[in-house]
């Protein structure tokens, strides 16, 4: 790995340094509340899509938060003079904060200030160029870059299940924001990464951050794991892009195809503690002649409950041409971007893939004799953060599991919260083609049900059990109130796997 082009970093073993450098970055509000309010919305916006200009237009005044915003997230020198009154210059300047050039300072890494989910003010370290919105526009394709927060990170952050456990691994961690969530409810955070540097600047963070040290071991995803190890939670937004060739560690797993991502996934099971929960974005392959979800369910490790969602898919070409702006090869001469193009369809051709997918991927570690595997499609708008929707849709299935059809008629439910029903047909028409129950919250589905569904979940109150509702709707359409009971089990399950309604 060559980091020939990248800066040299801050020392990692000055705890006092960090501590007196966040007291001093916390007094001026350089925090995501207080960027917000000096930049305003657009300018604030435009930072996560690498773009700086807004934001340099609203710091050409001179307060001690402009300076700071110039310094550390806009790369911009600073006159020395003007950071001695905000900063502890001289201690920032001995440990590699900052270096300085004549009478100006600059800042060796990036710096972003990041709001904690309980309103904590974190700071998230990154190499140059690549906090204010990863890896896009920034043409930075050293070959250990370690970027910092991006759209990625924060989804996962956000899916992740937030209750209190013994041991937490994050696997890659890059900048380490993942670590720095998981020290919030984890008596002990591991991360791992393959890139020294990766290692070097999660520490920074977590330290600048006011965040526990996490015990931190170089090597590829689980292999500075030892065997007799395991988890109650594992995190990882690994590099899984489908490449051709491992030019660029943040995002090139370097094994062929969707490979890496498969062999993580699978490698998970015996590292889960029982109950405990594994997190994951992922990039798979849509092959041709091969349903893409049978592609996926091969992928769950014995004894685990997994839910599998995609969230968007890309053809081949729009694909590559992402990941070929993202290092910044758009930028190189005709022939060589042809080249490069070339090379990705090339691999694709070969392994017959007409097709990526990217989503998430959680497992669950469980005893239960015969697990469940849901994998879907969703491409459609969520309510971040999603944990506890997350943690509510393995609850629903230990539920569901436990009762049959017989059990279920015997049940008590309600209809959950912020759930509307909609009815669709031509103007003017008696009765509706169909009705929709959708959801406004967590993963905002949307159901088609039958008449009966909806009067079911119309009248679920916790009051009745779900056979003498039914009993009474057949009543109300003249129906066999056996044959109703027997048809309608089915119907109330997908209510209840969707989180439409809820045990009483």
């Amino acid at each position: 790995m060559s980091n020939a082009s990248l800066s040299p970093l801050p020392s990692a073993d000055r705890p006092d340094v960090s501590a007196r450098l966040r007291d001093a970055l916390l007094g001026a509000s350089f925090t995501a509340d207080g960027l917000l309010e000096l930049l305003g919305a657009p300018a604030y916006a435009a930072l996560s899509r690498s773009e700086t200009v807004p934001a340099l237009r609203a710091t050409r005044g001179d307060t001690p938060l402009e300076r700071l915003v110039r310094l550390f997230l806009l790369q911009q020198p600073v006159p020395h003079a003007r950071v001695a009154d905000v900063l502890p210059v001289d201690a920032c300047l001995e440990s590699g904060w900052l270096v300085r050039a004549g009478d100006e300072v600059a800042a060796t890494v990036d710096v972003r200030p990041y709001g904690g989910p309980d309103g904590e003010d974190w700071f998230i370290v990154s190499d140059l160029g690549c906090a204010v919105g990863g890896a896009g526009g920034i043409g930075h394709r050293a070959e250990g870059v370690v970027l910092g927060v991006g759209g990625a990170s924060m989804t996962l952050a956000g899916l992740t299940v937030r209750t209190p456990v013994s041991a937490a691994l994050d696997l890659g961690t890059g900048s380490g924001i993942q670590a720095l969530h998981a020290s919030r409810h984890a008596t002990r955070v591991t991360a791992t990464d393959v890139n020294p540097r990766a290692l070097h600047i999660t520490a920074l963070t977590l330290a600048l951050s006011g965040a526990p040290a996490a015990d931190l071991r170089e090597g590829s995803l689980y292999e500075p794991v030892r065997d007799d190890e395991t988890y109650d939670l594992i995190v990882s937004n690994p590099p899984f892009v489908i490449s051709p060739g491992a030019r660029l560690t943040y995002r090139d797993g370097g094994m062929g195809g969707d490979d890496l991502c498969r062999s993580l996934v699978q490698e998970t099971g015996e590292k889960l503690n029982e109950g405990g929960f594994a997190h994951f974005l992922a990039n798979w392959q849509h092959v041709e002649g091969e349903d893409w979800t049978d592609r996926l369910r091969s992928w769950v490790p014995r004894g685990c409950d997994a839910w599998v969602v995609q969230r968007e898919v890309q053809d081949i070409t729009q694909y590559a041409e992402l990941w070929l702006r993202d290092a910044g090869d758009h930028r190189a001469g005709p022939a060589e971007y042809q080249a490069r193009y070339d090379a990705w369809l090339d691999e694709f051709e070969a392994r017959k893939v007409k097709a990526v997918g990217f989503g998430w991927i959680t497992l669950r570690r469980t005893g239960a004799a015969e697990p469940s595997v849901t994998v879907e499609e969703w491409p459609h708008p969520v309510e971040q953060p999603l944990g506890e929707t997350v943690r509510e849709h393995f609850d629903r299935v230990d539920y569901l599991r436990a009762h049959d059809d017989a059990a279920l008629l015997e049940a008590r439910f309600t209809l959950a919260g912020e759930v509307v029903q909609e009815q669709v047909g031509l103007p003017g028409a008696e009765d509706p083609e169909h009705v929709v129950l959708r959801q406004n919250r967590g993963m905002r589905r949307a159901t088609r049900v039958d008449t009966v569904g909806a009067g079911f979940a119309g009248v679920c109150d916790g009051t009745m059990s779900a056979g003498r509702i039914l009993d009474a709707i057949a009543q109300l359409v003249g129906e066999d109130p056996v044959a109703l009971r027997d048809r309608t089990p089915a119907q109330i399950r997908l209510l209840v796997e969707q989180g439409f309604i809820e045990p009483a």
